[in-house]
């Protein structure tokens, strides 16, 4: 049967010819309304006596019909094949939405609401059609797929079990004469290497490591609301292990008896994992996540699950909002909120969080730790909350770089449940020779860091990454979000998006991310891999200093799998202080150093070289501070913007 033609009075005219800069009532929902239209139209032929169907394709006449009238544009003239298709004058938003609640019916969508699917119109014009356009313009231009493949590849092994590569451990730096200070909030603030020393010498007991953070976490949850669940009973019973392991004369090494907290989209059996949500606030996982098994087998010890933003997204969870030790008068940003504050306040002396698009590499920017976003692979993800396969990363936050290697260390390898982890054989970054290295820096660095190191031997050269794909942000909108959408579709199918934290958050973006068509998601992640190869061909540098919250390189960073090692820099007071004559409150400066994949050892290495001989990732919050004047404004004054997408036109 041949199907029904679709054919205007004028060839220019595209399905897509109403522009970002045309009123927003004539952009609400042509595009969207050719799609339905092809759809409806091909129903009806393929069963002319459907009568759902042939009132589809009437609504979808009738509001072509309106839309040309209110954009003054050449008439379409639509032809089919049913001769009983009449048509109906209903006045224009009857029409409209009839229209388009008869396209996500077609799609099986036909859950939202009037108000919903308008939001969605809107927002699939507004965001989605630029995006379509620019990946088109970039990979799509020839036909064959000869060009551009996607970097989504399919292996059709069953074999899981990989074996395990025969790498060396780390040759940990030895730190002689550390000693126990007689001040609890000393030992709070002492780096994983300097506690690991004192359990080892047995100045100290796991034990009583665990009774200090847990103190402190109960004092500052109230403040920060970082802390989703207090793992008390599992920490004592994890310690006790620890010093009679030690007592028998064996030690796991560095993290053995250290105690953590775990961002808490990470599974762990008999606690709650509420992935920061309403919805799930009650959930108990029977899965022991590969992470948390990592650092059980190191000897490490479980004190809380920090908090994550809601579902993974920013620092709104279903218990508050987590706050900056820095800063009260802030939030953390970033979804891994909890784990950042913590180890910022001396809460925990490390804590393992993730990323997906800045999740990591904002809240430690804005708290003033050091974090460790790895290789992509580095670190499998069984029994963690998924957002995008290809995207998802675990990773460190400490006080220090040197830190970061050493939990680096102990959570990488392959998972043989996790098919995008892998067994990477990293270089020792303690035995790094940086005085070989050549390492750029963009026009956003921070100079003092390029000082720094540039003193200690490293050839440091002006640097920028080039590459012509201009629709980066818009490739990880479409695949974080459609990713997300394949994980939560029951959740946004029986409403329970209604309950969500935030709702302009994830439920908004979500519901548009329903209209992304199959075709432009691949197209996307074709881009992706055009990204992908002029990145590696203009990443001529051991690694670079740069900027690590422009939202661009935290795009183009998280598409590609670069590692990035976030560090401290320096300190500025705040814009508006609190009235008191003395406030220590502080904007955080911050810089990233970004290397290649699985060259994870240059940056750790760099940012070792660079704190060796400067003291900002030893500076203390003031998060004791609060005095009469000195309050927390809720809301704060310091309102954060939302994030914003860019399309390079």
């Amino acid at each position: 049967m041949v199907a029904p033609q679709i054919t205007t009075c004028d060839p220019t005219i595209r399905p897509c010819l109403l522009t970002r800069g045309s009123p927003p009532r004539t952009r609400t929902c042509a595009p969207l309304l050719l799609l339905l239209l092809g759809l409806t139209v091909s129903l009806t032929v393929a069963n002319p006596s459907c009568e759902s169907s042939v009132s589809m394709v009437r609504n979808c006449k009738q509001l072509w019909k309106i839309l040309d009238r209110k954009v003054s544009v050449p008439r379409r003239r639509i032809t089919t094949s049913p001769s009983n298709i009449t048509q109906t004058e209903l006045p224009d938003k009857t029409m409209e939405a009839k229209c388009l609640q008869s396209m996500f019916e077609l799609i099986d969508s036909g859950f939202f609401n009037e108000t919903k699917i308008q939001e969605i119109a809107n927002g699939a014009t507004e965001m989605n059609l630029p995006i379509y356009r620019t990946n088109r313009k970039l990979v799509a231009t020839k036909n064959g797929g000869l060009e551009n493949p996607s970097p989504l590849v399919f292996n059709a092994s069953w074999n899981r079990e990989v074996p395990r590569a025969q790498a060396k451990r780390f040759n940990y730096p030895s730190l002689s004469g550390v000693r126990l200070p007689e001040n609890e909030e000393d030992i709070a603030f002492m780096s994983v290497l300097e506690l690991g020393e004192l359990i080892k010498t047995k100045q100290v007991t796991s034990k009583e490591l665990v009774r200090i953070y847990l103190k402190r976490l109960k004092r500052y949850n109230h403040v920060l609301e970082s802390v989703v669940t207090y793992t008390e009973e599992l920490a004592y019973k994890q310690a006790k292990e620890a010093d009679d392991l030690l007592s028998q004369g064996t030690y796991l090494g560095p993290l053995h008896g250290i105690p953590y907290g775990l961002k808490d989209i990470v599974a762990v059996p008999g606690y709650k994992t509420t992935w920061g949500s309403t919805s799930f606030k009650d959930q108990v996982l029977d899965i022991e996540a590969w992470v948390y098994r990592r650092l059980k087998a190191s000897g490490a010890v479980l004190v809380a699950k920090l908090v994550t933003g809601s579902l993974a997204y920013d620092d709104i969870w279903f218990g508050g909002r987590t706050r900056n030790p820095w800063n009260i008068e802030e939030f953390s940003t970033g979804s891994s909120a909890g784990p950042a504050a913590s180890t910022s306040a001396g809460m925990v002396p490390f804590a393992i969080g993730s990323e997906t698009a800045g999740s990591m590499t904002y809240p430690a920017a804005r708290c003033g730790v050091t974090a460790f976003r790895p290789t992509f692979g580095s670190v499998g993800r069984t029994g963690v909350m998924s957002l995008s396969e290809s995207l998802d990363k675990l990773g460190p936050f400490c006080r220090t770089a040197a830190d970061c290697a050493v939990v680096l260390d102990a959570i990488k390898g392959k998972d043989p449940d996790d098919l995008s982890s892998r067994e990477i054989a990293f270089v020792d970054p303690f035995s790094v020779d940086i005085t070989k290295l050549t390492v750029g820096y963009t026009k956003d660095a921070d100079m003092k860091v390029v000082e720094v190191l540039g003193s200690k031997g490293v050839n440091m050269v002006p640097f920028e990454l080039n590459y012509t794909v201009d629709s980066v942000q818009g490739i990880l909108n479409f695949t974080m979000d459609v990713d997300m959408l394949a994980h939560f579709d029951e959740w946004q199918r029986t409403g329970q998006e209604d309950l969500y934290e935030a709702q302009d958050q994830w439920p908004v973006e979500l519901r548009r991310a329903r209209v992304v068509t199959a075709v432009d998601y691949i197209q996307a992640q074709r881009a992706r891999g055009k990204l992908i190869r002029e990145v590696e061909k203009s990443f001529i540098v051991d690694a670079f200093i740069g900027n690590v919250t422009d939202w661009e390189k935290v795009c183009m960073g998280n598409l590609v799998g670069l590692p990035v090692l976030v560090i401290p820099t320096g300190f500025k007071n705040i814009s508006e202080p609190p009235p008191t004559k003395s406030c220590r409150r502080r904007t955080t400066i911050n810089a990233g150093i970004y290397a290649p994949p699985e060259r994870d050892h240059i940056a750790l290495a760099l940012g070792m070289a660079y704190q060796s001989v400067t003291d900002a990732h030893k500076r203390r919050p003031p998060v004791d501070d609060l005095g009469p004047d000195d309050s927390i404004p809720n809301p704060p004054r310091a309102i954060i913007p939302p994030r914003r997408l860019h399309i390079h036109e």
